[in-house]
Parts: C-alpha cells; sequence; structure tokens
C-alpha cells in the first residue's frame, strides 16, 4: 500500500528536460502520510515516476519504483494489493523472469513484458497501477486501476505543453506546477445533489479520475485514452457465507498487524465474525476489534451492538471515545484530505477511527465496505423496487441520494446559479436519465441500481474517502465485499437473495448476536442532528462557515434564504435540514480549502 506520483511531458525523450527535483518534492510530501515507510522518485527526460511506501507485503523487500535487471525499459509503482501475486510469480518464473523478493508488485514489469497493456486484467486486488514503458519504440504510460475503484488514480493534462501529471491524492497533484485548481462552476450544485462528485469529473476543472476497472494509455503528447476493461475472471465456490469467509481469509493474512472495524451491523459484523474465526483456527493472537463514538450521550449509538459482535467473536474490543471538542478540527483536516467536498459526516469519523488504529498499533484494517450496494441493502432500493409502473422510482432515487432534494436546492439558489444549473444540467439529472434508460432498454430495476451503484457511487463516495481517511494515517484498508469472488457471486444470485440483504442475513445467522440480525439499519456517522442543535459543539462552525458575507461573496446561494433554514433547524432540529446545512458548509470550507493547497501540507496527518 502506498502513495503513487508521476509525469509524462510531450518530449519524453533524449532532449526534453527532467522535471525539478523541488516540485516532486513538493508533490510527495502531500501525500507522504500515505506512505512514511519508503520514498523514492525516478526521473529521466521528460518523465518522472514516484513513491511513498506504506511497507505491508515483504516489508524488507519491494523497492519502488520497481525494476528488473532483465527489464531495463519497464518501471512499475503500485499502490495496493495484489492478493494473487504468488499464482503470477509461479507463472512469470516458469516463463523465465526471475524476482529479488517477494513483494506482490515486484512481478509487475515482468506482468507487463508478458501481456502488454492488458496485464492488468490478470491482478486479483485492489491496485492503482502506473507503468512506464521506456523501451524504443513503444514509450508510453500506462495507468490502471481495480474493477471497483478502491484505489484512486487524479489526472490532468494540458492541452498546451501536452504533459500528463498524476497521484493518488488531488493535493498532490495540484503540487505540480500548471495544473488549474479551479473550482468546477457546478461543484456546489454536485455536492447538494449527489453529496459528492461522481463518475470521471472532480470538483476541479482539470483534473479527473480514473473510473472503476480502466486502464489509461498515454502517449508522448497526447491526451490520456481510457478503455474500460471486462470484469476480473473469478469462479467463487459455496453459498455466500462460503464465499466471503474464503475472502475475509485471504484478506486477513498480512506480515503487519491486522485488525477489522466494526460499526455494529451486519456487514462489518459478518467481516469480524469470519476474521475472528480464521485467527482462532490458525493459533493467532486474538482479533482487535475498533468502534467508535462520541463522548456524552448522544442518539442512535451503536456501541452497545459493536460490543455485542465482539462477545460473540472473542476479539479485544476497542471503543474509541472523540471529544466532540474535537469535531471543528476534524472537519479541516478531513476535507484537506479528502481534496474534494464529500457530504457523509460520516469523514469524521472514519479519519479518527483510523487514526486510532493506527495508534494502537496497527496497519491493516478489514472493512466492511461495498455490502450494501452488491445485496441491495439501502431503503432507496426496496421504494424503487416497490414503486408501481409508470411512477417516477428514478426521480426519487435520486432525491434519496442527495444532501438536499432538487426544491429545497431551487429554493436556495441564486436566479443567476439556478439557471447556469438549469441550462448544464444537474449531476441529479444524470442519475435520473441511466437509470431510465437502463429500465427502457429491458435492464430490471435492481440490476439498474446496482450497476449505477457499484460503477459510479461506491468508489466516489465511499471508497475514495476510505482511502483517502484511511492512509491519512497510513493504515490499509481492506475489503472482503469488494473482491471480484463476492462481486461475482452476489451478481448471480436471485432477485428476492441480494434484495434487503436476504443472502446476508442468512450468512450471519449462526455467526452473528440475534439483536444485530433484528436491528433496522443504520448508517456509521456522527449524530448531526444532535450536534448542529443550539448548545452543541458543532453549530457555532457551521454557522460562521455559512455566515451572510461569506455566503453572498460566492453567490451561488442566497444568504437569507440559508439563514432562515438554519434557524429553522436551531428551533426545531431535523436530520434532512442538517444534512443540507451540512453538505453546504463542508463545501465552503472546501473552496477555502483548496486556494491554499498551492502551499505544501507536509508529512503528518
Amino acid at each position: 500500500m502506498c502513495r503513487i506520483l508521476g509525469s509524462f511531458a510531450a518530449g519524453a525523450a533524449a532532449h526534453a528536460d527532467r522535471p525539478e527535483p523541488a516540485q516532486l518534492a513538493a508533490v510527495s510530501a502531500r501525500q507522504r502520510h500515505g506512505g512514511p515507510d519508503e520514498h523514492a522518485v525516478l526521473t529521466g527526460p521528460g518523465w518522472a515516476l514516484g513513491c511513498d511506501r506504506l511497507a505491508v507485503t515483504d516489508p524488507c523487500g519491494g523497492r519502488q519504483p520497481y525494476r528488473l535487471p532483465h527489464l531495463p525499459g519497464i518501471l512499475a509503482v503500485l499502490n495496493g494489493e495484489i492478493y494473487n501475486h504468488a499464482e503470477l510469480r509461479r507463472t512469470l518464473a516458469a516463463r523465465g523472469h526471475r524476482f529479488p523478493d517477494r513483494c506482490d508488485g515486484t512481478l509487475l514489469p515482468a506482468l507487463y513484458a508478458e501481456y502488454g497493456p492488458a496485464f492488468a486484467e490478470h491482478l486479483d486486488g485492489m491496485f492503482a497501477v502506473a507503468i512506464l514503458d521506456l523501451r524504443p519504440g513503444s514509450t508510453q504510460l500506462v495507468l490502471a486501476v481495480d474493477d471497483m475503484g478502491m484505489k484512486p488514480i487524479h489526472l490532468h493534462h494540458d492541452p498546451y505543453d501536452g504533459s500528463t501529471r498524476f497521484a493518488s491524492e488531488i493535493p498532490a497533484l495540484l503540487a505540480f506546477e500548471g495544473v488549474r485548481i479551479s473550482p468546477r462552476e457546478d461543484s456546489l450544485d454536485t455536492v447538494l445533489a449527489t453529496r459528492t462528485s461522481f463518475s470521471t469529473h472532480t470538483a476541479l476543472d482539470g483534473v479527473s479520475v480514473l473510473p472503476p476497472g480502466a486502464t489509461a494509455f498515454v502517449r508522448p503528447g497526447a491526451a490520456p485514452v481510457v478503455r474500460r476493461r471486462g470484469p476480473h475472471r473469478s469462479t467463487p465456490v459455496g453459498d455466500t457465507q462460503d464465499v466471503l469467509r474464503h475472502e475475509v481469509r485471504r484478506l486477513a493474512e498480512a506480515e503487519v498487524p491486522v485488525c477489522a472495524i466494526t460499526s455494529g451491523g451486519l456487514d462489518s459484523g459478518l467481516v469480524t465474525a469470519l476474521a475472528a474465526e480464521h485467527a482462532r483456527e490458525t493459533d493467532a493472537p486474538p482479533l482487535h476489534t475498533f468502534h467508535l463514538t462520541y463522548r456524552g450521550r448522544w442518539p442512535d449509538s451503536e456501541a452497545a451492538y459493536a460490543r455485542s459482535v465482539a462477545r460473540r467473536a472473542r476479539t479485544v474490543h476497542h471503543e474509541v471515545a472523540v471529544d466532540p471538542d474535537e469535531i471543528g478540527s476534524l472537519l479541516t483536516r478531513t476535507v484537506r484530505h479528502l481534496g474534494q467536498p464529500n457530504a457523509d459526516p460520516i469523514a469524521l469519523s472514519t479519519y479518527a477511527l483510523f487514526r486510532a488504529v493506527r495508534e494502537n498499533g496497527f496497519t491493516v484494517a478489514l472493512t466492511g465496505d461495498g455490502a450494501d450496494e452488491l445485496f441491495g441493502g439501502y431503503d432507496r432500493m426496496r421504494a424503487a423496487l416497490a414503486a408501481p409502473a409508470g411512477t417516477d422510482w428514478a426521480g426519487t432515487y435520486a432525491d434519496a441520494l442527495s444532501a438536499a432534494p432538487r426544491m429545497l436546492r431551487e429554493h436556495l439558489y441564486t436566479s443567476n446559479y439556478r439557471a447556469h444549473i438549469a441550462d448544464q444540467g444537474s449531476a441529479a439529472d444524470r442519475i435520473e436519465q441511466e437509470l431510465r434508460s437502463a429500465e427502457a432498454v429491458g435492464e430490471d430495476r435492481l440490476t439498474a441500481m446496482t450497476a449505477f451503484e457499484t460503477r459510479w457511487r461506491l468508489p466516489a463516495y465511499h471508497l475514495r474517502r476510505v482511502d483517502h481517511l484511511s492512509m491519512a494515517w497510513a493504515v490499509e484498508a481492506r475489503m472482503p465485499f469488494c473482491q471480484p469472488a463476492v462481486v461475482t457471486h452476489a451478481r448471480a444470485l436471485p432477485t428476492a437473495a441480494r434484495t434487503g440483504k436476504r443472502a446476508l442475513y442468512e450468512a450471519g445467522a449462526e455467526l452473528l448476536p440475534s439483536a444485530v440480525l433484528r436491528r433496522p439499519k443504520q448508517p456509521f456517522t456522527l449524530p448531526l442532528s444532535a450536534m448542529l442543535a443550539p448548545g452543541s459543539p458543532l453549530l457555532e462552525t457551521v454557522r460562521e462557515l455559512l455566515s451572510p458575507a461569506r455566503l453572498v461573496l460566492g453567490g451561488k446561494v442566497r444568504a437569507d434564504r440559508v439563514q432562515k433554514l438554519l434557524t429553522r433547524h436551531c428551533e426545531r432540529p431535523s436530520h434532512h435540514d442538517a444534512q443540507a446545512l451540512w453538505a453546504l458548509a463542508v463545501h465552503e470550507l472546501w473552496t477555502e480549502v483548496v486556494q491554499g493547497m498551492r502551499i505544501p501540507l507536509g508529512c503528518a496527518a
């Protein structure tokens, strides 16, 4: 697990200039928190390739960028884990390749030499890979990310000088000279309509992200050409519990300490139970589990459920209690690390939780992310399936994704901004169109929703947040539900079994406490409505961010109507109003933070 970076210029030839060392050092410094164990950058005429390493697999080997003596023209860097690396190494060794260590990424130059740009089709894992092919006649940069988009690559192509630059994190990418930092005009509407940027867009003009399962090809001076690959081939064996057990066991193996995140819900509970079972059967030390809560008495606490899962699984349980007075500081840090606005309050909890994981000596954490998207766990999915034919289920579905429903957004916007969004179209409009188009060609609603959730929302809204905020503390988050075998198994289930997570409830019947199986669904987050009530710790932070002077300067929302929304919430606290206010505040803070992204953030989290 690492952070990677690089540049590829139009004149990637002998006469081209090498990238400036000071510039590359600034780029690396902004994401060094994710790779504190080793740093290296290689440069040549018109190119640079670098890595900040978090040593997990073969900690004493695996120096990046990867080079093999018999393949001097191929360089590679990797962020992530390749779980089938032992199998690939045996195949490549049989073809005459030799490797200096057991690190998973060491085999990448040989894999590319054998299969060319199709190398990524052979990888089973979570990965963002950059291959620099400097062999005469085939000079190119090849970038690839895993099928689910667990590990991101952010890109900027300059159409004027033909250069392409990339990095694992947006703040690092912005440290390259020539990368623009202007926010997209529709960024506020996107945050309110979908909570974060979907598809290949980010909130910044000129900065894109590779979509899940994509490979990008960059020739000297040309713009990246992005192609989607077919899914990694996998043949799951057994029922849902068997398939998940196999993947949890694979991911629980590491050469560094491994723990599990236990929210108290079904998904993380299953991962916890199976990981603890594996530890007992292999005579490993007991599994450690982590749950985050907030000091004081707050509604919707899941701590009791998390404790019951831990007791049943016989883990060493850590209940991390965060001081609510720290939330203002946590907000600034999470916005800075994410590099673009994400309106889910869970971001603060995620950041604080992985901080505790690292402070307790763990480098790898197993999580339950991805289950709802694959097994139909969201309320909006059930509502859409129950909607009669002829009703606007897609519009209702899109509204359920929002931080502020369409009517409220349009009420808050200035007339100019409302007209701009009407002219350009909203992210919500594009989601509705995708869902309606899928149904129009005969795709059933659940398949259409699952495809949208896994292709766009899961990587942008959940996985990018987990990646950035775990790596903010140099923790590798591993996600069994996002592995190819589980994905293939889930998609092959009958509709009834993948609606309302029925298959997962059946899998957990013998593993989890009955109270956890019976409880209503609840996301892991912070009690936002209560924390924005009068006298609570977060209200003044939000009030300051939404001051009329700031909002008028932005020119996108009517300050008077935002103030009325804030007053209404203070008088009658509401989850929906709190979510809208939170999204507005996060976007406002992000616009301030992004202006300072030309200043090196340093190495500390």
